[in-house]
């Protein structure tokens, strides 16, 4: 398996870029353009020494795949942040925040609450391998270099992961629809992990009895639900809020 991927879009390469020059093999752009936020771009790689290369389109088409490439494209070590989430949970400092996603396999979507997860300061995203699209270039794209700074785990078994971190001390609030307590009801300071399943499916079963809370987001609207990366938004900063009032 290689250790180099082709990152795309002018969010994640600046992103990358920022974060770990070092790690950047070269940039690519497309030669026709000649606009204001390529010519930043070219001079963020220079500034960073990274090497630019101009390429035609079809180039950049093989690299992004089906991809919006946007005219920009990198090449890229792979960047693993974490082997696992012990790894993750042994180097925080203060009380960790943890988003779990139960059944979300569409990349724009997980791409979309990596960025929301940076945002919020949660120190991991974890989600099963049998359902979670896995951090491919569009992930990357859509995450706006998010994927550089949270470590997105999968693993095998997502309830024995969850009772783990219940070993820890961390309580578990699952999102929900059928439940009275609203997401906003106190007690989101402590150790936390929110776990959202995917649009339309909800929680797996064994998922929702694993967690110690249900709660759910008061609704005004027609609209029965909210996408997951909204909905992660939503509980992220709620508990981001309740922290910073204690």
């Amino acid at each position: 398996m290689s250790n180099t991927r082709f990152i795309y879009g002018f969010h994640a390469v600046a992103g990358r870029i920022k974060q770990r020059s070092a790690s950047v093999h070269e940039v690519y752009v497309d030669a026709t353009r000649r606009d204001a936020r390529t010519r930043d771009l070219i001079k963020l790689a220079a500034s960073f020494k990274v090497r630019v290369v101009e390429v035609d389109g079809a180039r950049l088409d093989g690299m992004a795949g089906a991809g919006r490439h946007q005219g920009v494209a990198a090449k890229a070590d792979a960047v693993e942040l974490a082997v696992s989430l012990d790894d993750v949970l042994d180097a925080v400092v203060g009380p960790p925040l943890v988003l779990v996603l139960d059944g979300v396999t569409d990349p724009h979507n997980l791409g979309a609450c990596l960025r929301t997860a940076d945002a919020a300061g949660v120190h991991a995203v974890l989600a099963p391998k049998d359902r979670a699209v896995g951090l491919n270039a569009t992930v990357i794209k859509v995450a706006s270099g998010a994927a550089d700074t949270v470590p997105y785990i999968t693993v095998t078994n997502l309830a024995r992961s969850l009772r783990e971190l219940k070993e820890r001390d961390i309580w578990i609030v699952g999102a929900t629809e059928d439940v009275p307590m609203a997401h906003h009801a106190p007690g989101l300071a402590r150790p936390l992990a929110w776990v959202l399943g995917a649009e339309g499916e909800g929680l797996r079963r064994l998922t929702r009895e694993t967690c110690d809370e249900l709660r759910h987001i008061p609704m005004a609207g027609s609209i029965e639900s909210l996408n997951v990366s909204v909905a992660a938004g939503v509980c992220l900063f709620e508990a981001m809020r309740q922290r910073a009032a204690t």
